[in-house]
């Protein structure tokens, strides 16, 4: 820098220096109040103003967000006619509160019907029970005819047995008369028997000979007897196990077999001999197990089960007649505000009609739309402060993110926009963030569906509680429903 410049810039700063010099007092008080107050006003704005962009800086915020909550829309189970209501618009109520009461009057008198029906179903029951009972009786004395008719059989080959052995003594005694009545008949020309003996001898031959015939007849009929033929060469000749294919006795068998299906029971094969039958039905007479296979039977007989199944339904019928009667008192079923009544004393109310609302007024919680380029921070589990905008600053309220959106609001909107057309303009999208509210006083500092919301996510704090720092929360531990069909 020059001498000649040092020289000048001297000589400015003296003639300004006199020409403050030269002001008046009273103007130079005045400049610097004014420097004094523009520093204050720069200190108070940022001091006011350094909280808000720490906040801005540290956050991120969409003004794009309200109060949301469930709502439990009141609908009757059952249809009548109206006679109570005890709540109206924006009173608060508690689970189990009486809403409304529906004439219970024609529901009790169908519950007494039910419970008629119930009565005769059971006298039903103890009807067929008894006739099963019976039918059992049947059953043994047919099973009891069956072993009569094997024993019969038995009985008449035992009687051809002795027949056989009678018609046998009765020839030998005819073999006898005979020699006597030819032994005499050749001495009774010398006069060495009498004509009074011989004719004795004709006659014991004659009687012997009328015994040997009716032994045979006898064995022929035991033999007719036992369904055999009469003209075998020996009259002995009997099938094996003729006690068990004899007519009769399949006969019996036959009965057996059709007293137990009258009680449901079905053979294993129709081709078995009695002897099986016994074994396989009553197993080989065991008292214990034929015990229980009778009462078995009893349990499982068409005419109980039937019975019992009319008595199960009868019975539902009344629980559900006693169920339609206590639908006639609608209560609520959470904790909330009636919202939405549209229903008076009188009025004639379907099932289903949906004739109030109840909004939660604790599970609630906050929607935040956040644009899709705020999203890539944004984590499960971060805190977040929420003015509402009914509050201003009087109330703060604390949050954290509880999750995310499946699909943007216009992916989830009625008729979603089909970008494949052509006409596609790109449009900043926004994802719905779920954000539950912390510590909670829904007496002192209510919330109240669709407030405005300006949430601010710290998103640069650690994120805390269940699934934090994840985009999906965990998969919902359920009940596992069955996919078999029931049978």
């Amino acid at each position: 820098m020059s001498a000649n410049h040092h020289v000048h810039l001297k000589e400015r700063i003296q003639s300004t220096n006199v020409a403050e010099d030269a002001r008046p007092p009273r103007l130079r008080k005045k400049f610097w109040l004014t420097i004094i107050g523009a520093m204050v006003l720069i200190a108070i704005a940022a001091w006011i103003g350094a909280p808000y962009a720490w906040l801005m800086w540290n956050t991120i915020s969409t003004d794009d967000a309200y109060v949301d909550g469930h709502v439990t829309l009141v609908a009757p189970r059952v249809e009548g006619q109206v006679t109570k209501v005890f709540v109206d618009d924006n009173m608060q109520v508690q689970k189990g509160d009486v809403l409304f009461e529906i004439d219970p009057e024609p529901f009790q008198v169908q519950v007494e019907i039910k419970q008629a029906l119930v009565r005769v179903a059971e006298t039903q029951l103890t009807t067929a029970r008894a006739q099963a009972e019976a039918q059992v009786a049947q059953v043994q004395s047919a099973r009891f005819a069956l072993r009569h008719a094997s024993e019969s059989v038995r009985d008449e080959i035992a009687q051809l047995h002795s027949n056989v052995a009678e018609w046998k003594v009765e020839q030998a005694s005819l073999v006898l008369a005979k020699r006597n009545y030819e032994r005499n008949k050749m001495l009774a020309p010398s006069g060495a028997v009498s004509q009074a003996d011989l004719d004795l001898n004709t006659a014991q031959r004659d009687e012997a000979q009328s015994r040997v015939e009716e032994a045979y007849e006898g064995i022929q009929q035991s033999r007719t007897n036992l369904g055999l033929s009469r003209e075998a060469e020996d009259p002995l000749e009997v099938p094996e196990n003729l006690d068990q294919s004899f007519s009769l006795v399949r006969q019996s068998l036959a009965n057996l077999f059709e007293a137990l299906a009258t009680l449901g029971y079905q053979p294993q094969s129709w081709n078995v001999t009695p002897q099986e039958a016994i074994k396989q039905i009553f197993h080989d007479e065991d008292p214990v197990a034929e015990d229980q296979f009778l009462t078995k039977l009893i349990d499982e007989a068409p005419a109980i089960q039937q019975a019992e199944a009319q008595l199960l339904e009868a019975r539902r019928n009344l629980e559900r007649a006693q169920l339609d009667l206590k639908y006639c008192t609608i209560v609520s079923e959470i904790d909330g505000i009636v919202t939405r009544r549209n229903v008076n004393p009188g009025n004639y109310v379907q099932p289903g009609e949906s004739v109030m609302a109840v909004r939660s007024l604790r599970e609630i919680w906050i929607n935040a739309n956040f644009k899709e380029t705020q999203l890539a921070d944004l984590r499960i589990g971060q805190p977040v402060q929420l003015h509402v905008d009914m509050y201003g600053h009087q109330q703060e309220f604390r949050g954290r993110i509880s999750g995310f959106s499946m699909g943007t609001g216009q992916t989830l909107s009625l008729l979603p926009p089909q970008n494949a057309t052509g006409n596609f303009v790109k449009i900043v999208q926004r994802l719905p963030v779920r954000i539950e509210v912390l510590d909670y006083d829904p007496i002192n500092a209510p919330l109240f569906a669709g407030l405005s919301v300006e949430p601010y996510v710290y998103y640069k704090h650690e994120a805390t509680g269940p699934q934090a720092g994840q985009r999906l929360q965990q998969v919902a531990h359920v009940p596992q429903a069955s996919l078999q069909p029931t049978p």
